[in-house]
């Protein structure tokens, strides 16, 4: 077992590319700077969403069917939390710095 698997919620991770896997997007906390794209890639048999919680937010993907992706370049930074709209219970964050 790693150590650092404590239950804890997990640290932010840096990249650029989020797997929809599980009923869950992973990570679930993603570090970027400005001007990175992301993209999510749905691994689950069923449909999923990539959308942004509360209103006026960027991301908004059409569902998602097995091995679709969607991108999306952040140029603002701010926390952009998100959701799977199929699944509510499927929720993460994108943290954006410059």
């Amino acid at each position: 077992m790693n150590p650092s698997d404590t239950g804890a919620p997990a640290t932010p991770v840096t990249g650029n590319a989020v797997a929809i896997k599980n009923f869950a997007f992973s990570p679930a906390t993603l570090k970027v700077k400005v001007g990175t794209r992301v993209t999510w890639t749905n691994q689950d048999t069923d449909a999923h969403t990539v959308t942004s919680a509360g209103s006026g937010g960027p991301l908004h993907s059409a569902a998602l069917a097995t091995h679709a992706t969607y991108g999306y370049t952040f140029t603002e930074p701010g926390t952009y939390a998100y959701l799977c709209t199929i699944h509510p219970f499927m929720t993460a964050t994108v943290e954006v710095t410059r």
